[in-house]
């Protein structure tokens, strides 16, 4: 199955995503979108594939969101895309791309929702102790 993550390998929620992945057997392609972000088409469709208005799309804590008044409702989905492509550490992660649609894993078991059926079969528990899977890889939570 072809799967693209754009990760940032300092957020333990892109980390963990990246993780549930692997460990349903898929080697994704890993986009390490502070170093190479998406296009601005690429952006756009992500977000629309998820389901998500370009504010949703867009990480506030612990960027410079405030600082470039991005807060205000007067700024359109087109400014605030620029300035996601401009600011990278803006863009909110972890998206990942499937086959079967594209999500913003927050959290990153909502990976699971785009990953083949039964892909798991086994226990997953996230780098704080959280535990996601069963033995039998079903959902806890």
């Amino acid at each position: 199955m072809d799967v693209t993550v754009y990760h940032n390998p300092q957020c333990g929620t892109s980390r963990n995503t990246l993780a549930l992945i692997r460990h349903s057997g898929i080697e994704p392609t890993v986009i390490e979108y502070l170093k190479t972000p998406p296009s601005r088409d690429e952006l756009a469709q992500m977000i629309r594939d998820a389901g998500l208005s370009v504010r949703e799309a867009i990480r506030a804590k612990g960027t410079t969101y405030e600082d470039l008044g991005l807060n205000d409702a007067s700024v359109t989905d087109a400014q605030l895309l620029d300035t996601m492509l401009e600011h990278p550490i803006l863009i909110n992660r972890p998206f990942v791309v499937t086959p079967l649609g594209t999500r913003l894993a927050r959290p990153s078991e909502a990976v699971l929702d785009i990953l083949p059926a039964n892909a798991v079969d086994r226990a997953f528990v996230k780098e704080d102790g959280e535990k996601v899977l069963d033995e039998e890889g079903r959902r806890l939570v």
